[in-house]
């Protein structure tokens, strides 16, 4: 299999607050929501880099589309890695989460592995890793 991962979805519980938190709280790009007109279509992508799109879709509609029962969520299932430049740019960003009403669940700090980062959880409880890693410094 070749990776060409395109689009990473996240389920939520209410897409219009998710959209809020992402674009407006964050500054995420998107069109907003789209789909409405489908009983379990609604849904909004945001670009991100190199042509990958983040994605929120209510719970309900991907419960419908993969015939899996509606499930409680984990936080700890995965996180989403946030690499930035500096360790200046780690506090800044999670600031701007926290601002945008993301729960900070561990304050920005140095790693026992030599970088600096903290965690926090959107509206519906995913992780998100904001990290400087000296090793995977972005290049933008």
């Amino acid at each position: 299999m070749k990776p060409r991962i395109s689009v990473l979805t996240l389920g939520v519980a209410d897409l219009e607050k998710s959209v809020e938190f992402y674009r407006d709280g964050l500054g995420l790009s998107t069109e907003g929501i789209i789909g409405k007109e489908f009983e379990y279509g609604a849904v909004a992508f945001f670009n991100l880099q190199s042509g990958l799109k983040l994605a929120l879709w209510p719970r309900k509609s991907m419960a419908n589309d993969t015939s899996i029962p509606l499930q409680n969520p984990s936080t700890l299932e995965f996180t989403i890695g946030h690499n930035v430049a500096s360790k200046e740019e780690v506090n800044v960003v999670m600031k701007l989460a926290e601002k945008a009403g993301a729960k900070i669940i561990k304050p920005a700090a140095e790693t026992f592995w030599g970088g600096y980062g903290g965690y926090f959880q959107d509206p519906d409880g995913h992780l998100w890793e904001i990290v400087y890693n000296p090793d995977f410094i972005p290049e933008d």
